[in-house]
């Protein structure tokens, strides 16, 4: 048997900032510090205001997780990995906690949390041959894998999404580097590479990017700079909204982004970036393709990512535009309409990404993906 966690404290970067229990019936519960209530910011100004006293989390959608700690742990290809390592080191998975995954992740997951007490199962590996990696990838997706897990792991565990992943350091910037998946095209690192490329020209905050050995796309990582990490907050996370079913529509996430940031800009970029999504047919935009970045005490939209062509939900996109899953021109407005957007710039938004996603679009159809 394992050694119970009775208490995990929660940090961002070196600051303490509150301590999280389960409750008999496995719900989560939190206070923050009376230091960081002095000076801090809200980790998540809709469920846990910055205010004294115990918050307990609802059941669902996060399995009594507060959503802004649901976002730490990996899942997907992370948690894939994460489960495999635990069974190598004899560990039964069903006496492990919540709390054990988060002191799992520590502080080496996405974004400015961490948690204690540290709980590291392997030794930190430095293995960066791309080649290697994607090979080892491709025999744990066909269960024929007996290389190095434990390297994989350190590179990967701690990944959200369902594409494998690693964390990378490179020419000493901090990447996030994908694979392909055992459902994707061959040449999905070229494809995400030209999204990147077209969001960019259609006016998208998106980080650089890059196309490591001609074939493995590469993002550069928003939340860790040099040495200094952010405070990140996907939408499933800040709305308890599941990603794994459509949840949401852009009206919602846009009267949230004006909510959080109070910011008609950041809500633009969200409208800017909602059609993209819908004239390059990106449909995976489900709720946690979404995050918002602290900043000086001050939310903002973060910069986009995971945008590539994706069939969605049974077709459709995961987040529905004014309540379609397959929208028109009329949806797309209508959303700027009931946001309070304005509509001079909703329609200069929309003349801009369909002229300039023009050459995207050609690519796809010479795929054969359109």
């Amino acid at each position: 048997m394992i050694k119970p966690i009775n208490k995990v404290e929660v940090f961002i970067n070196e600051q303490h900032i509150g301590n999280l229990a389960l409750t008999p019936n496995g719900l989560c519960a939190f206070e923050y510090t009376a230091q960081y209530l002095a000076s801090g910011v809200s980790i998540s100004p809709f469920y846990l205001p910055l205010r004294s006293g115990v918050f307990l989390a609802k059941h669902d959608p996060f399995n009594g997780l507060f959503g802004v700690f649901n976002d730490c742990l990996p899942d997907g290809w992370g948690k894939l990995l994460t489960d495999r390592i635990l069974r190598k080191h004899k560990i039964n998975l069903n006496e492990i906690s919540t709390l054990h995954r988060l002191c799992l992740v520590n502080s080496n997951g996405v974004g400015a949390l961490g948690f204690k007490p540290n709980w590291e199962l392997v030794a930190k590996m430095d293995n960066t041959d791309l080649n290697q990696i994607a090979k080892e990838v491709e025999q744990i997706q066909q269960n024929n894998f007996d290389g190095d897990l434990e390297g994989l792991f350190n590179k990967g565990g701690s990944s959200g999404g369902a594409r494998p992943k690693v964390f990378l350091k490179v020419d000493n910037v901090n990447w996030i580097i994908k694979f392909k998946s055992s459902i994707d095209p061959i040449n999905i690192g070229e494809i995400e590479y030209q999204y990147s490329i077209a969001a960019r020209k259609c006016g998208i905050d998106i980080p650089t990017t890059r196309l490591f050995n001609g074939k493995y796309f590469g993002v550069q990582r928003f939340d860790l700079v040099e040495k200094e990490k952010y405070h990140v907050h996907s939408a499933s996370g800040l709305l308890y909204a599941s990603f794994r079913y459509p949840s949401l529509d852009y009206i919602d996430l846009i009267k949230a982004t004006l909510a959080l940031t109070q910011s008609i800009s950041e809500a633009l970029k969200l409208y800017r970036q909602m059609v993209f999504n819908v004239l390059t047919f990106n449909k995976d935009d489900h709720a946690k393709n979404f995050s918002y970045i602290l900043k000086n005490k001050t939310w903002q939209l973060s910069p986009a990512y995971d945008l590539v062509f994706s069939e969605g939900f049974n077709g459709q996109h995961t987040t529905t535009i004014n309540g379609n899953g397959n929208p028109n021109k009329k949806d797309l407005f209508e959303v700027a309409k009931q946001t309070g957007l304005p509509k001079n710039q909703a329609v200069h938004i929309y003349d801009e990404v369909f002229e300039n996603s023009k050459e995207l679009l050609r690519l796809l159809l010479s795929y054969k993906l359109i």
